[in-house]
């Protein structure tokens, strides 16, 4: 589908092109064969083991200048499926191993790729700086610090990703609350392996604004309402869910559902080549399922760009691309 696009949930990483890693893996004679599948895609068997493969590839990207390469192989992907503003999930736990200078080289060289592609193929990016929930909080509070001191244009907000399993979101209160003092716009992932309890306690003990994934607060209608209720947003990766086997099918997920009581859903990919997809194609796919049209899908990006945390002047410039007359 053609329709411009805004997308809120996706992991820079784990936007990586097969391709785009075995290169790299070859030009360091780094052998991570094993996370391949003979047709050259990536190969996990469940949740836990996807996150092995994740960190596997992801082992290659090194140096500051991998991570320039990366940005442009992503965002070139993004801008080919009509995305006009994404926002991408990344950790100075891969970027500099948590250390601040370190973090501080990494970001320069995404930041270069960002505004090269912003010139060269109409996309923009901003950045959610996120610790990962397994490797735990004494990590997340060195993970914040990095965020708290380039926290601005680029960088607009904190998130929590990884094993939603391990620990609580209180575990994390920490380091949310500095995010938060140093201005940044807070989400975090719930709601997708653990059950509607795991939205409330992120809400209530993290304080956030958006959820990553949410799709389980299907299961507790009053839930529902109180998301409805409070303009809480979901960013909601229905071919992640799908591929991942929380739900069997397009027309089982919860997306159609959530959307008519009146939750503020959004679209993205999360880690579209692990998962065979592509904002259009998860448009497309939706549409066929539920027979969505235009109207509902300019909508959604609507709400997306809203949910966007980008500075009012970045919103402003992408909001007339969504308008129907525009050329």
């Amino acid at each position: 589908m053609t329709l411009p696009k805004i997308e809120l949930h996706l992991h820079l990483e784990g936007a990586a092109p097969p391709a785009f890693i075995r290169g790299l893996s070859r030009e360091k004679k780094i052998d991570i064969s094993g996370i391949f599948a003979p047709d050259g895609s990536y190969a996990f068997r469940d949740f836990a083991h996807f996150l092995k493969v994740y960190e596997a590839a992801t082992s290659v990207l090194t140096r500051p200048e991998d991570y320039h390469r990366l940005t442009l192989a992503v965002l070139e992907q993004s801008a080919a499926s009509g995305v006009a503003y994404t926002e991408a999930f990344v950790s100075p736990d891969f970027c500099g191993g948590r250390d601040l200078g370190a973090w501080r080289e990494y970001l320069h060289a995404i930041t270069e790729a960002a505004t090269e592609a912003e010139r060269t193929m109409g996309i923009t990016l901003r950045a959610i700086v996120t610790p990962i929930r397994h490797f735990g909080p004494a990590r997340a509070k060195e993970v914040a610090l990095c965020a708290a001191e380039t926290a601005g244009p680029f960088v607009v907000g904190f998130g929590l990703a990884g094993d939603e399993t391990v620990l609580t979101p209180k575990d994390f209160a920490w380091s949310f609350d500095m995010a938060r003092e140093a201005g940044l716009r807070l989400t975090c992932h719930a709601g997708e392996w653990c059950g509607p309890d795991s939205i409330r306690d992120a809400l209530r003990d993290l304080r956030v604004e958006r959820i990553g994934h949410g799709v389980r607060a299907i299961e507790d209608l009053a839930l529902v309402d109180e998301l409805a209720e409070r303009g809480v947003v979901l960013e909601v990766c229905p071919g992640s869910n799908i591929a991942l086997g929380l739900y069997p099918g397009w027309r089982r997920h919860p997306i159609r559902e959530l959307f008519h009581r009146g939750v503020k859903v959004t679209i993205s990919t999360d880690d579209p080549p692990f998962f065979h997809t592509t904002m259009a194609r998860e448009y497309d796919r939706l549409a066929e399922a539920f027979d969505w049209d235009d109207g509902v899908f300019r909508q959604i990006a609507r709400t997306s760009l809203d949910a966007a945390f980008c500075d009012p002047d970045t919103r402003a410039r992408i909001a007339p691309l969504l308008e129907p007359d525009h050329a």
